[in-house]
């Protein structure tokens, strides 16, 4: 990240932290549109997989909020 001389507005653990929670909340959000896709052409399969995939990276983001939760309040784990 980014800095003024020593000064950053967030450390780089942090940020990293932030991106993965994005990233992870972006895929939720694309999981819905992926079951719909399944759902209509009849694919209960991919429809499971999806649900399988999303409750995963549901359980990663909240694990990833915890972490970060933590670094912001002691700047580190």
């Amino acid at each position: 990240m980014a800095s003024n001389g020593n000064l950053q507005a967030i450390s780089n653990l942090e940020y990293d932290l932030l991106t993965v929670l994005q990233s992870k909340s972006e895929a939720l959000k694309a999981y819905e549109r992926y079951m719909e896709d399944a759902q209509a052409t009849g694919s209960q399969p991919c429809v499971e997989l999806f649900q399988k995939l999303q409750q995963q990276d549901m359980q990663q983001a909240q694990e990833v909020r915890q972490h970060l939760q933590e670094v912001m309040q002691k700047g580190k784990m």
